[in-house]
């Protein structure tokens, strides 16, 4: 990858590693619908305005449908059901569990993507930088494991959605511009979400604390917004496989932030399980095969 994709990856795991911790503050006061209702018309104002500023216009009659599909897949499920185990798991967990995600996309991937096939080095970094995820966290995981098993079969799910999102995306509204996509897949997320929360979580109410109200904020603006648009311009330049390898990025923000801000200790999960997460994300990304490396060579010979 480039240095301005990098960049990119990096900014995003950051935004989307925070994102669990201010979901957890979010359900303390709202219900998962409202609060992912909430969150997706932040994230579409956010994106109406960038879009006005590039005049980007969706092509609706060509895309709408794989718009609704990705508005779905990418946005209103997941988001509910991460939202939904939240209040049942530690947003540790939660964030090992999205870890899975660029373990289904590369299951996924090479059935649907000929340009994304399986190669040994994908597998090996998927393989450490998981072990990464699991070392990291696996004193919080030991506490977890004697709770009900429902919200994690709920976040495996959402794992599960994102990868599908992911490669359906590459496949369908590959070449469309990032905010154009953004866009379109977050007015069909709100027009699912506003008739759910109104309907299961009624009466629909606003919330009352100050924090909830920040979270509600950074979660469209910053974690569907902003991250959105970094993902789709990720998804064109490197592929699925690669770009849901931010996931192992998660939780070893959820530990630095806890360090910072809530005084926790770190211990060698930190140290050993962040080489291995590095380590995974730098084999997929840089490592190439020999043999492409000779050609490369020879083409230039």
């Amino acid at each position: 990858m480039s240095i301005r994709e990098w960049s990119k990856f990096i900014l995003l795991g950051l935004i989307w590693g925070s994102s669990f911790l201010w979901i957890k503050i979010g359900v303390q006061e709202l219900g998962p619908f409202t609060l992912v209702t909430l969150r997706v018309f932040f994230a579409t104002l956010g994106l109406w305005v960038v879009a006005r500023v590039h005049r980007a216009t969706p092509p609706w009659r060509q895309v709408l449908p794989a718009f609704f599909v990705l508005g779905v897949l990418n946005m209103a499920l997941p988001f509910v059901l991460i939202s939904w185990s939240e209040q049942y798991i530690s947003s540790g967990m939660a964030a090992i569990l999205n870890s899975t995600v660029p373990l289904f996309t590369l299951l996924i991937a090479p059935l649907f993507l000929p340009d994304d096939p399986w190669t040994l080095p994908k597998g090996l970094g998927l393989v450490v930088g998981f072990l990464g995820v699991v070392v990291l966290m696996s004193n919080q995981v030991q506490g977890d494991l004697t709770r009900p098993k429902i919200g994690q079969l709920t976040m495996l799910l959402a794992a599960i959605s994102y990868a599908a999102a992911a490669v359906y995306a590459r496949r369908k509204v590959r070449g469309l511009p990032p905010d154009v996509q953004s866009l379109g897949q977050s007015l069909m997320a709100i027009l699912v979400m506003f008739p759910l929360a109104f309907s299961l979580e009624a009466p629909f109410t606003l919330p009352q604390q100050p924090l909830t109200w920040i979270a509600v904020l950074w979660l469209g603006l910053m974690g569907s917004c902003v991250a959105t648009l970094l993902y789709y311009s990720l998804l064109q330049s490197i592929g699925p496989t690669r770009t849901t390898l931010v996931t192992y990025i998660f939780p070893l923000v959820g530990v630095i932030l806890g360090a910072l801000f809530l005084h926790e200790r770190p211990d060698w999960h930190l140290l050993v399980g962040g080489a291995l997460i590095i380590s995974g994300v730098a084999v997929v990304n840089l490592w190439r095969p020999a043999v492409h490396t000779l050609s490369k060579i020879g083409e230039k010979t």
